[in-house]
């Protein structure tokens, strides 16, 4: 019964997801459908209220909601034209100046508003009328955009790491995952730009006016007060002086200083900006509460324990293992978001991977980078969508530019997953894991 389950789960919710319902709602209708199985309707109805509500009553949690109206602050605060500014006086006299512009700028955004679609929006809004005019072709710059915006998942703080902590069980904590994601968040980046950079020797991309060291610092200093946030909020939670949630709350604060400070938020706009985090928010929870259930009926049904059985009967390599369930992550990153797709396969996968003595603050960054692909895939990658209607062209067009984007991406990943020095290095150093 527990196999025919699974089953009929998976059916259901490939199902609901081919009908394009919102992945919450296939989440939570396929978990009591299936549990429907087991009980009457009464009790599998309530069961899932139970594990719904159950599922959000962490207090690590209530950082996600203040990390999101933080990055809706900055993202109208003007912090994103400061950190622009600044990336164009490093790389912007490049061939394909725009290019790095972009990349660089979401790699300074991400780290200090934890979002890939507040990224997408902010610089892909801001750069991508200057593309246009400096004759880049929107489906090639879109592609930057969108694979770019994924970085900030990785570089702290970020939302998608704290959620992973909370699948975790507490097998990693927030610090070690924030200290972790720094080197591989910046490698990503870099082999983003060694893309970008091969294209735009190839096609003979514009490049921008030399900068001058007097506009370099000029920029800098502009930008200051915004790149302090990072060390301010990530350096905080990494030494102890506060939690993840009281961080996420320093953070709002700071935004909302400095958005006053550079004159672009008024008393007026905060309704709206408070409007709109808290339908995000909505959304997220909503997600991670569905998500919760959905985890506690794999468990109800010792799924995890019959994959673990079977992968390990079958496999003792573990570079054949971590290779199957990359493959199996990014099959399930194409028509799965990524709070869900963690919540859910965290407690499949990470019993396996600990069991071969990886590290689980290891496997929550592959995890992380693996989904974060996804973002930039058909036919659910949420950051297709968005930068495809920054850039205002057809998702369609974008999907042969991004291919050389998401090859390295994927290269990254397995990098990654099999030279764990890179990952554990800056949590070893900080003493953040043993």
């Amino acid at each position: 019964m527990a196999l025919a389950g699974v089953i009929f789960l998976f059916v259901v919710l490939f199902v609901l997801l081919l009908l394009k319902i919102p992945v919450a709602y296939s989440v939570g209708i396929a978990t009591t459908l299936t549990l429907l199985f087991y009980l009457p309707l009464i009790p599998s109805v309530t069961t899932i209220m139970q594990q719904m509500t159950t599922g959000l009553d962490s207090f690590a949690l209530l950082a996600i909601p203040f990390f999101i109206l933080a990055g809706d602050i900055m993202n109208r605060g003007g912090i994103a034209n400061r950190l622009i500014d600044f990336s164009k006086s490093l790389v912007g006299s490049l061939p394909g100046g725009l290019l790095y512009v972009n990349i660089l700028s979401a790699m300074f955004f991400g780290a200090v508003s934890g979002s890939a679609v507040a990224s997408a929006s902010a610089i892909g809004g801001i750069l991508s009328n200057r593309m246009d005019k400096e004759g880049y072709k929107k489906p090639f710059s879109a592609s930057v955009n969108i694979t770019a915006s994924t970085v900030g998942l990785i570089i702290p703080p970020s939302n998608i790491l704290i959620v992973f902590a909370l699948a975790s069980g507490g097998a990693a904590s927030v610090e070690a995952l924030f200290l972790a994601g720094y080197i591989p968040g910046m490698l990503l980046g870099l082999g983003l730009m060694l893309v970008a950079g091969y294209f735009s020797v190839k096609h003979k991309f514009p490049k921008g006016d030399r900068i001058q060291l007097k506009t370099l610092i000029k920029n800098f200093s502009r930008s200051f007060l915004s790149l302090l946030m990072i060390f301010i909020v990530v350096g905080g939670i990494v030494m102890g002086v506060f939690t993840a949630t009281e961080g996420a709350v320093i953070a709002v604060v700071y935004a909302l200083l400095l958005g006053f400070y550079y004159k672009q938020l008024s008393f007026k706009k905060l309704p709206e900006i408070i409007l709109s985090s808290a339908k995000t928010t909505s959304i997220v929870m909503f997600l991670i509460c569905t998500s919760m259930a959905l985890s506690w009926l794999f468990a109800y049904n010792n799924v995890p324990e019959l994959i673990s059985e079977n992968l390990l009967g079958n496999f003792s390599n573990p570079i054949i293992i971590l290779l199957i369930i990359n493959i199996i992550l990014l099959l399930v990153g194409t028509f799965m978001d990524i709070t869900p797709a963690v919540l859910i396969f965290t407690p499949i996968f990470l019993p396996i991977v600990t069991n071969m003595g990886i590290h689980p603050v290891h496997f929550g960054v592959i995890m992380v980078l693996n989904l974060c692909i996804g973002l930039c895939t058909p036919p659910v990658g949420t950051l297709l969508f968005v930068g495809s209607g920054v850039a205002k062209i057809e998702i369609t067009q974008v999907i042969k530019p991004i291919l050389p984007f998401l090859v390295m991406m994927i290269t990254v990943l397995f990098l990654i997953t099999y030279v764990p020095e890179i990952t554990m290095f800056l949590p070893k150093l900080f003493g953040a894991v043993e």
